[in-house]
């Protein structure tokens, strides 16, 4: 498969990705409301709750980020940007794009601006916020 086509492909599943995430969002406000709404229940269903909005919430957050990098991906495609880095202007390998679609730098670029300190996570991980991922719990069933 040529670059071209790779391109093709990713856009895709950008698209589709981008409308999961929409669609997502939408549910998951909807849903905080219908829960907001809601009375009575003793004060362990409250909790736990609340509990479920944060989680729901800080998803949400996350979610919105990577919606953000879709959509910046998109329009490098539309502006014919896309798989460029744009730091050096070099191509990006198509195996870092296939991991990280809405990648915005090559690999050796991304170590430069990490030695740095400036580099940009693709918004995924927030700076001004710590994340303890063993704080989260998530219901499977």
């Amino acid at each position: 498969m040529g670059r071209k086509d790779a391109m093709t492909n990713m856009r895709q599943i950008l698209v589709n990705r981008r409308d999961a995430l929409r669609k997502a969002l939408a549910g998951d406000m909807s849903l905080l409301k219908e829960l907001r709404s809601e009375s009575g229940g003793d004060v362990v269903d409250m909790a736990l709750d609340s509990a479920h909005d944060e989680i729901n919430s800080q998803l949400a957050e996350v979610e919105s980020r990577e919606l953000a990098n879709i959509e910046k991906a998109l329009e490098r495609m539309r502006s014919g940007e896309y798989g460029l880095c744009e730091t050096c202007e070099k191509p990006i390998p198509i195996a870092r794009i296939q991991a990280l679609p809405y990648a915005t730098l090559c690999i050796q670029c991304q170590r430069e601006a990490e030695k740095e300190g400036s580099a940009n996570w693709g918004g995924i991980l927030s700076s001004s916020q710590e994340t303890i991922f063993g704080d989260i719990e998530l219901d499977v069933s």
